[in-house]
C-alpha cells in the first residue's frame, strides 16, 4: 500500500471514516510485513525518544559541540513561566521544548531525526505541549506522528526532506508541514484540515536557504526548529477554524521542490552562502578550522 498525493490519502481516510494516522499505520504494517501491534510500539518507542530529549534539553541544557547555542531553551521556558510572553503560553511553551531538542541535538545528545536532525525540534516541541495541554496518551501522541509520518513520506517523494538537496524549506519546512498536519488531528480535526495546515506551513517557509555557519547544525538551525513549531501551531489553527489553502497542497509540495531545485549550490547546506557568508559566519568558521589544525 502506498500513497503518492496527499490527495489519495486524504480521500482513502474520508472514504473510510477513519483518522489519517489509521490509514498510516495499516500501510507501515503492511509494507514493512509485521502486526499493528508491533508498528505501533515502534512509533510509541520513538516518541519517548523524542520525549526524553525535550525533558533533558530543558533540565540540563548543554553547549553545542561548536559552541554557539546551548541553553536557549531553558532560557525561554524561564522566561514563559513569568507570564510576560508576547507570543502566547503555548507557542512560547513549544518553542522552548523545540530549541532545547536541537540543543540536545548539537551536543551529541539521542534525538530522532524528523524528518532530520537539522529539524530534530520542532514534532516534539509541539507534541510534547499539545499532550500536556490537551492530556493526551503517549500512545495517542504516537498517533499524531503517523499522521505526520504520512506527510513526510508524500512530502519525500514529491520533493525532498534533505538541506543538501532543497535548503531548510525541505528539512525545517517539511518538520512543520508534518507537524500542523499531525496538530490537526490531534485536536479532533478533519483529514481535508490536516492537508490545509500542511499546505499553510510550506506556502510560509518556502524558499528558505540552508546556510549553517561553518557547517554545523547549529546557527540557524536551532532557531529555524523554534520558528517552524511556532508556524505549525498557527497553520494547525488557520486550518481548524476553516481556512483553505487557494492551492492544493500537493501542488504546493511539488512547488517546495521546484524552489528547491532552483536555490544556488551555496544556499543548499554548503556554508557557502547565506547567513555563514556573512563577516561573523566566515570569522566563526576560521575560528574553529584553527582549533580543528591546534587540536
Amino acid at each position: 500500500m502506498c500513497f503518492y498525493s496527499v490527495k489519495e490519502l486524504i480521500e482513502e481516510a474520508e472514504k473510510r471514516a477513519v483518522a489519517i494516522s489509521t490509514v498510516a499505520k495499516e500501510m507501515e504494517a503492511e509494507n514493512q510485513e509485521v502486526s499493528l501491534a508491533e508498528i505501533e510500539q515502534r512509533m510509541l518507542k520513538q516518541w519517548l525518544v523524542m520525549k526524553e530529549a525535550a525533558k533533558a534539553g530543558l533540565k540540563e541544557p548543554k553547549k553545542s559541540m561548536g559552541g554557539l547555542i546551548g541553553g536557549e531553551g531553558k532560557l525561554l521556558e524561564e522566561y514563559r513561566l513569568k507570564n510576560r510572553t508576547l507570543a502566547g503560553h503555548m507557542i512560547n511553551k513549544a518553542v522552548s521544548r523545540a530549541l532545547a531538542v536541537a540543543e540536545v541535538n548539537a551536543s551529541m545528545g539521542k534525538i530522532v531525526a524528523a524528518p532530520t536532525a537539522g529539524s530534530c525540534g520542532i514534532l516534539p516541541g509541539v507534541l510534547l505541549t499539545v499532550q500536556e495541554e490537551l492530556c493526551l496518551s503517549d500512545e495517542k501522541i504516537a498517533d499524531g506522528l503517523f499522521t505526520a509520518s504520512a506527510f513526510g513520506i508524500i512530502i519525500a517523494q514529491k520533493a525532498s526532506i534533505s538541506g543538501a538537496e532543497g535548503g531548510c524549506q525541505a528539512e525545517c519546512g517539511a518538520a512543520g508541514a508534518m507537524a500542523g498536519a499531525a496538530l490537526v488531528e490531534l485536536a479532533g480535526g478533519t483529514p481535508s484540515q490536516a492537508g490545509e495546515a500542511c499546505a499553510f506551513v510550506l506556502k510560509n517557509i518556502l524558499g528558505l536557504v540552508c546556510d549553517p555557519v561553518a557547517g554545523l547544525v547549529e546557527v540557524p538551525c536551532a532557531k529555524r526548529n523554534a520558528m517552524g513549531a511556532a508556524l505549525a501551531l498557527v497553520a494547525a489553527d488557520m486550518a481548524l477554524a476553516g481556512i483553505k489553502s487557494v492551492i492544493p497542497v500537493d501542488e504546493v509540495i511539488e512547488a517546495m521542490g521546484e524552489v528547491g531545485c532552483a536555490l544556488p549550490e551555496s544556499l543548499r547546506e554548503t556554508a557557502k552562502g547565506g547567513l555563514a557568508a556573512t563577516a561573523t559566519g566566515r570569522m566563526l568558521a576560521k575560528r574553529f578550522l584553527f582549533q580543528g589544525e591546534t587540536s
